[in-house]
């Protein structure tokens, strides 16, 4: 087990040094390196994150690879507006997300995790084949750089995801599990995902929340520990599962005082609810 934490590809801010270093000033040696801007997916930032990572021990174990245009993270416009799903940003996001294989390739890490969006839940709907075999097309171009495709948890239910792994059946598909998600969404537990889902769950997101209490909104996230992923209930079974991925800790908080007190506390916690 290798405890990590989430870090940013940015075009201002951070340099890539700097953000590497952060993680290693934890005592941590994984990242999942995200990025939102297509425009830093260049050779130059390629060759800055090689050398990032050789100097400061960090290894880059995906890469989040967003994609251009909105984005809303909520039910009334995320339906809308998030992954591949809206037809008129689906050729754009295609193309982004290739290039983002193409940039995990160039900075040797072994798969892209991305958000797909509010996948059709119906096989019977005008959209599910077209969304299907869009995604198999970018999971199959992943295949041919012989990287991962993976899908973090979020905005469909377990038994969804499973039907769309299954359907595609490349052997390079996987599931970044975010257990925060499943509840923030109010797609299911955390607990019970696995017993659908375990045996593709390639790394996770340590991330904790609440289930929502609006109709229109997202539950909160919360300090890993004090929502309702039950941590030392999960990591038993994802380790009878035959899991073995990297513990990736995200907090979405602004980065500060707060965050930094969270991510230590959380490192400490994680050694804790792994267990031997």
């Amino acid at each position: 087990m290798e405890i990590g934490l989430i870090s940013s590809l940015r075009s201002t801010g951070k340099t890539v040094m700097e953000s590497f270093q952060r993680v290693a000033d934890f005592g941590l040696q994984v990242t999942q390196l995200t990025c939102w801007d297509m425009t830093t997916l260049t050779p130059q930032n390629a060759e800055a994150v090689r050398e990032a990572s050789q100097k400061t021990g960090v290894r880059v174990c995906a890469l989040w690879a967003g994609y251009s245009g909105p984005r809303k993270w909520n039910f009334t416009e995320g339906p809308v507006t998030l992954g591949i799903v809206p037809r008129e940003y689906r050729a754009q996001r295609i193309q982004d997300l290739k290039n983002g294989a193409d940039f995990a390739t160039a900075i040797g890490t072994s798969a892209i995790v991305t958000h797909a969006g509010f996948l059709p839940e119906n096989i019977t709907d005008e959209e599910y084949i077209p969304v299907r075999d869009t995604l198999a097309d970018i999971a199959g171009y992943c295949k041919s750089r012989n990287i991962g495709f993976w899908f973090e948890t979020g905005q469909e239910t377990p038994v969804v995801l499973l039907r769309y792994i299954e359907d595609i059946g490349l052997d390079n598909l996987g599931i970044n599990l975010d257990p925060a998600n499943l509840l923030m969404y109010g797609k299911g537990n955390p607990c019970d995902a696995v017993e659908v889902f375990g045996k593709y769950v390639r790394n996770l997101h340590v991330k904790d929340g609440v289930p929502p209490t609006d109709g229109l909104k997202l539950g909160r996230e919360v300090k890993p520990g004090l929502g309702r992923v039950d941590f030392p209930r999960l990591f038993p079974r994802l380790k009878e599962l035959g899991f073995d991925g990297e513990l990736v800790i995200e907090r979405e908080i602004p980065e500060g005082e707060e965050q930094t007190r969270d991510i230590q506390a959380t490192v400490q916690n994680l050694k804790v609810w792994w267990g031997n």
